[in-house]
């Protein structure tokens, strides 16, 4: 990410100092939640750092034409992943729809089973699209609600047992798993991922 951090830099020493925000500050603010983003979308650390730093070059690029960077950024790195993935399916995707299984569904012809696997295909980027951002959500959580998600959906633990984890009582346990889940859903639907639901 060095090789980043440095063409950023490069590019903020060029970029006019009547912009505001600076082409650096909105690095040093987006940098973090982009890398959680494209690895949320594409799962492989080092590809996510090619993503984002394209990301940021193609932003200073169009710099005088962006009016939301935040949003354009990320923006693109969704397009820049479902390229790559699509680029790379061999290597990134398998397809959860064999043809055995589509040809068990009715004795679908090949001109449909092609379509079925590009749907299936499809619908797993949504998911990865949607785990991306529910990731980069959690990470912008502050610690003690990510606690409270690690320890209900990762350890399994009930609001009793996480009550004693917490020192937070088990009625504040629930109220507050409650409304962190009710944020994250509404957030999620900001996103545009379906089926995001409070």
């Amino acid at each position: 990410m060095a090789l980043a951090s440095a063409a950023v830099l490069i590019m903020a020493l060029q970029t006019p100092a009547n912009s505001t925000p600076s082409l650096a500050e909105v690095f040093e603010a987006e940098e973090s939640s982009l890398l959680r983003y494209a690895f949320g979308l594409v799962g492989r650390r080092e590809v996510a750092e090619d993503l984002v730093q394209d990301a940021f070059l193609r932003l200073h690029q169009h710099w005088e034409d962006v009016r939301q960077p935040r949003a354009w950024l990320f923006r693109c790195v969704r397009n820049r992943a479902y390229n790559h993935l699509r680029d790379h399916k061999r290597e990134t995707l398998t397809d959860p729809v064999s043809q055995e299984e589509i040809g068990e569904k009715g004795g679908a012809s090949p001109a449909s089973r092609g379509a079925m696997g590009q749907e299936a295909s499809d619908e797993v980027l949504g998911k990865m699209e949607a785990a991306g951002a529910l990731q980069m959500l959690i990470g912008e959580l502050d610690e003690r609600d990510q606690l409270l998600l690690r320890l209900k959906y990762f350890e399994g633990l009930k609001y009793e047992e996480i009550s004693q984890r917490s020192g937070m009582s088990a009625g504040n346990v629930g109220y507050r798993l409650h409304h962190v889940l009710r944020e994250l859903a509404d957030s999620l639907r900001r996103f545009g991922v379906e089926g995001a639901e409070g």
